[in-house]
């Protein structure tokens, strides 16, 4: 049956992206991550302990200094009592910053490998994820997920850890001491315009939370736009479509440029009413400050320390827009990406699932039911056997589903009913990786890595030997263009290696092959792309590569799979005929058809070719003498005074 549809990811909150992260941050069997993460946090409670107790020790040392100033004072009694406090301030201060910067020294390879890690397994899962999922996916748009996703990670343990926890934890210290020292109401002004500013802040940052996310999808929705066009460069320019490329990308520029606007614009307005408020706060203390000096029930020190407490808080909370924002936008981003560790992967293995047996590579298919969509049936029943070493074709019309065929050999999806083996064992009860390990495959349209040519060879083996490389360069006709090269194997083949030609993309392929060493073999229409005499010489080196494998060959030319020990006619998703190229054009059905039609094009175009390189001197001066009499004719009509248009008879 037709796999069931996924239900869609619901949209998590922020505490479960947050659960996501906190593993990793936590690592199994690395105690000395685990180690750091405790450092971390005890020089992240001693510098801030050391921070709220720089303002006590200034306060201290004014109050000591005040009673001395004057003309009495004689330099011994000023410097007498302060100079330990001023030490001591001077101390805390430095030791403040010295536990941050060590807390972050200590942090950061922990930070680091938790983004490391969900990055790579992020790019594991998506290398995992069915041929479905990246059939629809969109290029620029998951590299930007995974790029934004990663920076979040650093954005939000950098500010999270470091910043909010430990601010909310000086506030508390910082209201405590308020309140031994002098009086609640200290404390209770001190807590209430905090607690107005960052409720001002987080309800005006989330306001402009979507500013933010439309700058987000714009600038994704460009990005997407701008590799998309880059990748298909050539069709740009053969329709000559660059004027309309530029108009789609700046148009999502210009999305882009009216969000940001937006969003900088209301950023202001922000940073305004953040300055009020604190401004406001910092007003009401000073002047209960101010009063209690007046009174005589606080010192100079005391309104010094006020004074600095405040400011000291305020800092912190001048970013707190900021870091709010951020951290938000990290936590969405950071969402994104763990959703694509979320997406179903379909095809999977079982539980504990071994490895293909070994064996000679018989193929069979038995009874396969199997289609894309849940209403679209692409195969009917489709059953067949490719003893070891033998060659099988699979032919008929475009539609009728042979790279389905070799989709499902390659285990990209599950047949619906029916099952697909492998000598004898079931592709769906052994590992994807084993099966893929004894399956070689030379498709159409060859897609190489921008690379050099020896990295795209050896990519079929990546730990072969140079020697290895070059034999099978050799074995696949390829070695000899290569060393015409300037670099020889280390020329650089461009995006999707643009810079060869087909044939000689395709030998490449062949040759990566032959370094795989696969019991099995598919030929997915591996030449239907090259002219007639490429063609030959491909199909010679294919014949090499084939001899003692199992073979399935897809094609639409039916002059490459002459030589099979069985040909199968699919149409419209069934097996229509089989049987030996002999037996099918005897049969007088749909192969043989096939064959007259090809045929007759083969020999039109061989004989125009034929006549066109024979055609003698003798007859191109006829062909130039009746085009000069033709001409002449023609000027002796336009001479005569009857001109052109006069009759027959004359």
């Amino acid at each position: 049956m037709p796999p069931a549809q996924p239900a869609p990811t619901a949209q998590r909150g922020d505490l479960s992206t947050l659960r996501s992260l906190a593993p990793y941050l936590w690592p199994k069997g690395e105690t000395g991550l685990r180690v750091r993460v405790v450092i971390a946090l005890l020089l992240l409670v001693a510098a801030k302990v050391a921070n709220v107790l720089v303002p006590i020790a200034y306060a201290r040392a004014v109050d000591a200094l005040t009673p001395h100033v004057g003309p009495q004072a004689g330099v011994a009694a000023v410097l007498a009592v302060p100079v330990a406090l001023v030490v001591g301030y001077g101390l805390l201060r430095v030791a403040s910053s010295a536990f941050g910067e060590l807390r972050d020294a200590v942090f950061t390879k922990v930070q680091a490998r938790a983004a490391r890690r969900i990055a790579l397994q992020v790019f594991t899962h998506l290398h995992a994820l069915s041929l479905r999922f990246h059939l629809d996916r969109q290029t620029g748009g998951v590299s930007r997920i995974i790029e934004r996703g990663t920076r979040g990670i650093n954005f939000v343990l950098d500010f999270m850890l470091f910043n909010i926890i430990p601010t909310i934890f000086e506030i508390l210290m910082v209201a405590a001491i308020l309140w031994k020292l002098f009086d609640f109401s200290f404390a209770a002004v001190t807590l209430g315009t905090i607690a107005l500013y960052v409720t001002f802040t987080l309800m005006f940052t989330n306001w402009r939370l979507q500013f933010r996310r439309r700058m987000n999808d714009t600038d994704q929705e460009a990005n997407t736009r701008a590799i998309d066009s880059l990748l298909n460069y050539e069709t740009v320019k053969y329709f000559g479509n660059e004027r309309h490329e530029q108009r789609r990308y700046d148009a999502s520029l210009a999305h882009y440029e009216q969000a940001y606007t937006r969003s900088e614009i209301s950023l202001n307005f922000l940073n305004m009413g953040q300055a009020a408020i604190i401004a406001a706060g910092l007003t009401a203390v000073m002047l209960m400050a101010a009063s209690g000096v007046a009174a005589g029930r606080m010192t100079v020190g005391d309104f010094v320390l006020v004074n600095t407490y405040l400011i000291q808080l305020y800092l912190p909370l001048n970013f707190l827009g900021f870091v709010y924002r951020e951290m938000k936008q990290g936590l969405v981003d950071m969402e994104a990406m763990f959703s694509l560790m979320r997406e179903d992967r379909e095809v999977a293995d079982k539980p504990g699932a071994p490895a293909l047996p070994p064996g000679n590579g018989e193929v069979r298919f038995e009874d396969v039911r199997f289609g894309y969509a849940r209403n679209r049936e692409i195969l009917h029943g489709v059953s067949f056997t490719v003893p070891p070493g033998k060659m099988l074709a699979i032919v008929g019309p475009t539609g009728a589903g042979k790279s389905t065929i070799s989709r499902l050999m390659f285990r990209f999806y599950d047949v619906w009913d029916g099952r697909v083996t492998i000598d004898g064992a079931d592709l769906r009860d052994v590992t994807q990786e084993s099966l893929r390990a004894a399956i070689g495959v030379v498709p159409q349209d060859t897609v190489l890595f921008n690379d050099t040519i020896g990295y795209n060879i050896a990519y079929g083996r990546p730990d072969a030997s140079k020697d290895e490389v070059i034999q099978a360069a050799k074995l696949a006709q390829v070695h000899d263009f290569v060393m015409r090269m300037p670099e020889g194997y280390k020329t650089r083949v461009g995006e999707r290696g643009l810079k060869l030609s087909g044939g000689e993309k395709q030998r490449v392929a062949i040759a990566r092959t032959i370094l795989k060493n696969p019991r099995i073999l598919i030929l997915d229409e591996a030449t239907s792309a090259l002219d007639t005499r490429t063609e030959q010489d491909i199909q010679t080196a294919l014949r090499g590569v084939a001899q003692g494998r199992t073979t399935l060959v897809i094609a639409h030319r039916l002059s490459t799979v002459v030589e099979a020990d069985e040909i199968i006619v699919l149409a419209e998703g069934r097996i229509a005929e089989r049987g030996t190229h002999a037996e099918l054009v005897a049969a007088e059905g749909i192969y043989a058809g096939m064959w007259r039609r090809q045929a007759q094009a083969v020999a039109l175009a061989e004989a125009a070719a034929a006549a066109r390189d024979t055609a003698s001197p003798l007859q191109e001066a006829g062909r130039k003498a009746e085009g000069d009499e033709e001409t002449t004719r023609e000027d002796l009509d336009s001479s005569s005074p009857m001109g052109s248009s006069a009759p027959a008879s004359a």
